[in-house]
């Protein structure tokens, strides 16, 4: 988004026009910068055979589905449905990587019907499956490498507590199932945790990885997942992917030429396509003050935005309708009968009700995890794509809310 004089775009488009053509609270995606966060990844890992799958557990929206596949992504997945969105969307089934944490056989037997990459995380069900498919069927295995790393204890994946990922330490128990069920294993996947910030981390994940790998002669590609920090902060700084790429390239050329052959490498972005790509909107409907604070209180709550309240998140606040005012300081609050607050004293320029404030790195985990909470529905999404604005969601409506519902107490 940029300011001139008074005014905000995003693109050539006032962003107050935008509010008023649409309604708030309002998503709105800039989709150049997606394209330029995807072509950064390609050009500092280009001299690799690196391949960039889409984490679109972030924004699952088709037409951002859709918009990656023309990029030239493939797709990482979590759930069958997900899988079943990217198929729809265009993607081959070549191109999806199904990465499922605690699903039943059912799920991961319905991805296989429809030809996709699985990548399982547990040696239960990495059994089961090779008793069902053998070598039939290749298989990704996802590691856990004991590592604490992440911007949130809740977004840690890779550390001894974790859910995720068979422990390194189960290696020989994993090996033994492997060749029990006669398994073909042609993926080696890690990942550490989201909003990584020191590339040691990385390295350090990617040498476990690349020294597990030494075990599996059948490998084509190893995935190094992702966490790629993002700025959110004015001042903030995001992970250095060039800096990243200078020291994980070479470590994987000399990898490949140990192990005998070229191997793809892959990575699963999806906050670092995404996040600085969205905003979100909302409109002030009451400053109110107590001895205390003053409130500004929005339209809108944590059944919109709820990374504020459930991880803490910082996202950068700007009243676009007031830029020129004084700054003062203002708790900034949702309409949802619980405490939903977005920041606690932050400065702004003088808010009024009425006005309208954007929320900045609003791409990702943002309508993804929005719910209809005390009845409330959820907002509408737009795109911004070649300099021109497309309604992508519409905002709901009562209606939406009853269509799954089963009336019998007439």
């Amino acid at each position: 988004m940029q300011r001139i004089d008074n005014h905000f775009f995003i693109q050539n488009h006032n962003v107050l026009d935008l509010c008023q053509q649409y309604g708030t609270p309002l998503y709105v995606y800039d989709l150049a910068i997606i394209e330029q966060q995807y072509h950064r990844l390609l050009s500092a890992f280009g001299n690799t055979q690196v391949r960039i799958k889409y984490a679109c557990k972030a924004l699952s929206n088709q037409n951002i589905l859709r918009f990656m596949h023309r990029l030239g992504a493939g797709l990482d997945t979590v759930s069958i449905y997900e899988v079943q969105k990217g198929l729809l969307a265009g993607f081959a089934p070549s191109d999806i990587i199904f990465t499922p944490n605690c699903v039943s056989m059912t799920e991961i037997q319905q991805a296989v019907e429809l030809g996709v990459m699985i990548n399982i995380d547990n040696l239960s069900i990495l059994e089961q499956f090779g008793q069902q498919y053998g070598n039939t069927v290749p298989v990704c295995v996802r590691l856990n490498p004991h590592i604490m790393a992440g911007g949130n204890h809740k977004i840690s994946t890779g550390h001894v507590d974790s859910k995720f990922g068979i422990s390194v330490y189960q290696m020989r128990h994993l090996q033994r199932i492997i060749e029990q069920c006669k398994l073909q294993v042609t993926g080696l996947h890690v990942h550490t945790g989201s909003d990584i910030l020191d590339i040691e981390v990385f390295m350090r994940g990617a040498e476990i990885l690349l020294d597990a790998a030494q075990h599996f002669p059948d490998l084509t590609f190893i995935d190094f997942g992702s966490g790629f920090k993002v700025p959110y902060r004015p001042s903030d700084v995001g992970t250095d992917i060039e800096a990243l790429a200078a020291q994980l390239v070479p470590r994987f050329d000399e990898f490949c030429q140990q192990y005998g052959r070229p191997l793809q490498m892959q990575f699963e972005p999806g906050k670092f396509l995404v996040s600085q790509a969205g905003y979100f909107f909302a409109q002030v409907n009451v400053v109110k003050q107590t001895p205390a604070t003053i409130f500004a209180g929005l339209d809108t709550g944590f059944n919109h935005l709820i990374r504020p309240m459930f991880y803490d998140a910082y996202h950068h606040i700007t009243n676009i309708s007031y830029p020129q005012g004084i700054m003062r300081f203002y708790t900034v609050v949702g309409y949802i009968c619980e405490t939903d607050t977005f920041a606690i004293d932050r400065r702004l320029n003088e808010v009024n009700e009425g006005d309208i404030l954007c929320f900045a790195n609003a791409g990702a985990y943002c309508f993804e995890m929005a719910s209809n909470y005390n009845s409330r529905v959820r907002p509408a999404e737009v795109m911004i794509y070649q300099n021109k604005t497309h309604l992508i969601r519409r905002r709901e409506t009562l209606n939406d809310l009853l269509q799954t519902q089963i009336d019998v107490l007439l």
